[in-house]
């Protein structure tokens, strides 16, 4: 008996032992990092963009009541709406007449559970609408659902039916964003991730992952094409004016692709933008040109854990830390960032609300009659912004 005790009671201590040196590890780490935002406040919270145009806390915030990050706005062929898609898996459709929301769809038919406005442990099952699109020829709204794939909804609304889950035998994991090609009956959307979940969106980007895909959906005749391979979350989608090209965010990588659809360069890519801070979904212009939601800048600390995965992994990841306190941590402080690129990737206007004082981490904007309309997938609410 004491032969058999006296092991045990060793590896208890070594256990003991062990244990302590990890808490002290992520104490030390913690400590850190604290110190970092104590003094050190240019390489977490970096300065005004240059030629950057401080404008957006003088924005309209429309709240999303009883909801939370409406990513994504839509309005219909008559002009009614926006629609917003919610983390509870609705989609809503703003009424102007009546300045309300009103429930206009769902991703999912099991809603018993669906009763929080931010429950991630519950979007696979409720459904996660992020990107939205409208065909204009039939007034079906298409949906990019994190969970549920590729869906649509007529234009009375109710419950979305499946499009497409899968490409090549491998499923969607985190369906992302969209744009319709009418002329050519095609679709194009992102799968943001093949390892990782929506609702993991911070170990995507803190591991260094790159199975994120491009793909085509032809709706004559229902196949799904892969037009690119590991990317690094591949975001936002937008046809150029003139349909020859196609760009979609690399979101990691705080750029922005190219795909030629037609020309000399037919099916190749190149680099159309590199960004100041990471880009979400790209919506066109009447004029042609791009404006892309930036959720935040580019950090000093974020670019070293970039640049480092390992550190993420092995340590990030490891502490006791929420997934808002690991996202501020990365992000580096509140604000919300607009970009205006013209068809050749130049920069036109940048627009900020440097210290988030009513716009943050903006998921997408929406340019309509002179104003541009501000989503968010972090925030209750969205913005409109007078244009000059």
């Amino acid at each position: 008996m004491f032969v058999c005790a006296k092991p045990i009671q060793e590896k208890t201590k070594t256990t003991m032992v062990r244990g302590s040196d990890a808490v002290l590890a992520a104490s030390t780490i913690v400590a850190f990092l604290a110190l970092l935002f104590l003094y050190l406040p240019p390489f977490i919270y970096p300065p005004p963009l240059s030629d950057s145009h401080n404008l957006l806390n003088s924005s309209v915030p429309v709240p999303v009541h009883a909801a939370f990050g409406p990513e994504s706005l839509a309005f219909d062929p008559t002009g009614s709406g926006p629609y917003v898609g919610v983390a509870d898996g609705r989609v809503l459709k703003w009424c102007q007449d009546t300045n309300s929301w009103i429930d206009f769809a769902f991703t999912s038919s099991q809603r018993k559970e669906c009763t929080q406005p931010f429950a991630p442990e519950l979007e696979h099952v409720c459904g996660r609408p992020l990107g939205l699109r409208f065909e204009r020829k039939s007034g079906d709204l298409y949906i990019a659902d994190a969970y549920f794939g590729l869906q649509v909804v007529g234009p009375e609304g109710g419950l979305a039916t499946i499009v497409a889950t899968e490409a090549q035998g491998q499923p969607f994991y985190f369906t992302n964003d969209l744009d319709i090609d009418e002329e050519e009956d095609v679709i194009y959307f992102t799968d943001s991730s093949t390892a990782f979940r929506r609702r993991d969106f911070m170990l995507s980007i803190l591991t260094g992952d790159r199975t994120g895909r491009f793909m085509k959906y032809d709706k004559s005749t229902k196949q799904v094409t892969v037009l690119l391979r590991d990317l690094a979350f591949p975001n936002g989608v937008v046809l150029s004016k003139d349909r020859s090209f196609v760009l979609v965010s690399e979101t990691r990588l705080c750029r922005i692709l190219r795909y030629w659809l037609k020309g000399p360069n037919t099916g190749k890519t190149e680099t159309f933008a590199e960004l100041p801070g990471y880009p979400d979904n790209i919506r066109r212009n009447p004029k042609g040109e791009f404006w892309v939601g930036v959720h935040s800048k580019k950090t000093g600390l974020a670019n070293w854990i970039l640049r480092n995965p390992w550190f993420g992994t092995s340590f990030l990841l490891k502490l006791p830390l929420s997934f808002r306190q690991l996202h501020l941590l990365f992000v580096g402080g509140h604000h919300g960032i607009a970009m205006k690129l013209s068809s050749e990737g130049r920069v036109l206007e940048i627009l900020e609300d440097v210290q988030g004082e009513v716009v943050r981490y903006i998921s997408e904007v929406e340019e309509r009659d002179g104003k541009l309309w501000i989503g968010s997938v972090m925030m209750p609410s969205i913005w409109t912004y007078e244009l000059e």
